[in-house]
Parts: C-alpha cells; sequence; structure tokens
C-alpha cells in the first residue's frame, strides 16, 4: 500500500488490511513511504511486515531514523532507487534531490574507487544494512539485468568502504514529515 500522509485516515486503512488479513484473502501486508512519522504511526497501530523506501548513497534519508527502527520492529526494508536514476549506475552526472552535479560526480568517483562495478557497489551499499531485506531496481535492457544478477554473487562492501563511501558526500537529512 502506497504509505500518504498523516492526514490520511490511517487507522481505517489499517482496519481495512487487518480485515483482509484475517479473512484470509492477504497474508502479508506494508507500505511504501520515505515518511519517518508516518512509518511510526504503522508500527504502533498495524502489522506491517515490510516498508518500500527510496535508499541509496545519493538518499541517506532512512539511515536517520527509520532504517534502525525498522530494524529493531523486525520489519523489512525493500530499497527502492538504490541506482538514484542510474547516476551511480554510470549515466552522467546532474543534481540530484539535495546534490549538486560536483557532489554526485565526487560519489561516483569514491565508487569507482573501489575497482569494482558500479552497480554492485550502490546495490551492495544499501544491501549492507540488516532492515533492508532486498534492493528493488529498474531494470530495463539484458545488460542492466546481467549487471544486477552479478550484484548478487559480488563480495560485500568491507565496513572501511561503507565509511569511505559515507565520508565521501554528506547525508542528506529528513527536512519535512520528520
Amino acid at each position: 500500500m502506497h504509505g500518504g500522509t498523516l492526514d490520511d485516515p490511517i487507522e481505517e486503512t489499517i482496519e481495512a488490511f487487518e480485515l483482509l488479513q484475517q479473512q484470509g484473502k492477504i497474508r502479508y501486508y506494508g507500505i511504501s513511504s520515505i515518511r519517518p512519522n508516518v512509518i511510526r504511526k504503522y508500527i504502533t497501530k498495524s502489522n506491517i511486515v515490510s516498508v518500500m523506501m527510496q535508499y541509496s548513497l545519493l538518499d541517506r534519508r532512512p539511515e536517520e531514523v527509520c532504517l534502525d527502527l525498522l530494524h529493531q520492529n523486525q520489519i523489512s526494508v525493500l530499497a527502492r532507487g538504490s541506482l538514484a536514476q542510474g547516476l551511480l549506475a554510470g549515466k552522467p552526472p546532474k543534481e540530484y534531490l539535495n546534490y549538486s552535479e560536483k557532489e554526485v560526480a565526487r560519489a561516483v568517483e569514491s565508487i569507482a574507487s573501489t575497482q569494482q562495478p558500479l552497480t554492485n557497489v550502490a546495490i551492495q551499499y544499501v544491501l549492507q544494512h540488516p532492515a533492508v531485506a532486498s534492493a528493488v531496481l529498474g531494470i530495463r535492457t539484458p545488460t542492466q539485468l546481467q549487471a544486477a544478477l552479478m550484484t548478487a554473487a559480488s563480495v560485500k562492501l568491507s565496513d572501511q568502504v561503507i565509511q569511505e563511501l559515507q565520508d565521501t558526500i554528506k547525508p542528506n537529512l529528513y527536512e519535512q514529515h520528520r
């Protein structure tokens, strides 16, 4: 279910999903949201098992609050946007969220310095957090599929590499929807 805002009828929505689950029409349910205030509400009032949210080296907002909170509550994360519109997989740098073109280029250079394929590193970065169960990728070509499959067989990033990647670019933080 696509998560909304605190102005949405959250209690009614949860009641509907709980009823569908009790009736055996669905096994589990989750939400799609990056808003900490909405996620907190669903954690306390529902039985969600997953949250889909945008997460990448260029969108580290979930690291601020959500990832640890979800992990503590045994709720899995499906990370979308792991390649930041392809910017972390070799597309020409451009402004992204609150990062300048130069900052995006610096992040890609940091990934390239690992001597591993860009896609592998970008996806492995997302998968390193224990709350993340899966990276949801927008694959359009056989080459992109092959790169994603290679990631599954690649070596996990070391703590040192993760720290170096994080040190390259300041994390973005939630400005709204806290």
